[in-house]
């Protein structure tokens, strides 16, 4: 999965499950204040990213993930380490 394909899906799929505009999702944008984001959410948010991506996150690795940049560049470390 390529770069873009990971931001098309996770678009999508947040979107989707939190209820936010698309035009929202943007790199630079801060994850948990445009989700709105609670320790609840973020069970729901590692199920979704488990479902789309093949992956289950750790508290661990959203230790850096402040913007959706973030959130690709974890995805993008993941899948690879997968592959």
């Amino acid at each position: 999965m390529n770069r873009d394909q990971i931001i098309e899906t996770t678009k999508r799929f947040l979107s989707e499950e939190f209820e936010v505009s698309t035009e929202k999702i943007i790199p630079e944008n801060n994850l948990q204040q445009t989700l709105e984001l609670d320790s609840l959410d973020y069970v729901d948010l590692v199920v979704v990213i488990e479902e789309n991506f093949g992956f289950k996150p750790t508290a661990e690795d959203f230790k850096t993930v402040i913007t959706f940049e973030d959130f690709y560049q974890l995805v993008e470390q993941k899948l690879a380490e997968l592959a």
